[in-house]
Order: structure tokens, then sequence, then C-alpha cells
């Protein structure tokens, strides 16, 4: 695997749990997130946020529900800590600064 396929699966996890942070009840659903990844140029299919969302859930980072097909995902305190940058973790993206 390449170095740069490294650091995008580590970019893409915390996009993942930085979008569910800032989503209502700290939800979403697999096809909003990956149209949010998309929409920052984090070129991203379906099937790849529903492997990362499973990966994050092995992690304790997100809980998951699969309701018709449709994978639910909601994240945990350890998740949202890591998209504050309070936590790290070695496979994920360390968050920058955010502006305000």
């Amino acid at each position: 695997m390449s170095d740069y396929s490294d650091y995008l699966r580590r970019h893409r996890r915390l996009a993942m749990l930085r979008t569910l942070e800032q989503a209502p009840q700290y939800r979403s659903n697999e096809s909003m997130i990956t149209q949010v990844l998309n929409g920052l140029a984090i070129a991203t299919t379906r099937d790849q946020v529903r492997t990362e969302l499973l990966w994050l859930a092995e992690q304790g980072f997100v809980t998951t529900e699969d309701v018709h097909g449709l994978l639910i995902a909601e994240a945990t305190q350890a998740g949202q800590e890591i998209a504050l940058g309070r936590r790290t973790h070695p496979d994920i993206e360390k968050p920058s600064a955010r502006k305000k």
C-alpha cells in the first residue's frame, strides 16, 4: 500500500468523525457521510464509508445500526474526542486547529 493510500485512509477516518461530531445528535447515515466527504474533495465511495465506519466501530469511536440496509453511525464520546483533537489514534489523522 502506498503512503498516499495510508494518508488518505487516516484523513477519511478523521473527516468522518468530524462530520458526525457536527451532525445533529452526532448521527448520520453512510449515504450522507459519503456526500459530505466527496464535497470536501476526499474521493470516497459508499463502500469505503461503510468499511471505515465498521472499523471505527471496532475501535469504539462510533456505534452503528443497520436500518433496512442503510448503515447509521453515531459518534461515541471517544470518537468526538478524536474529532476535536482531544484524543489521538495512530490510524486516524490528527486534526489541525479549527478556524473560528
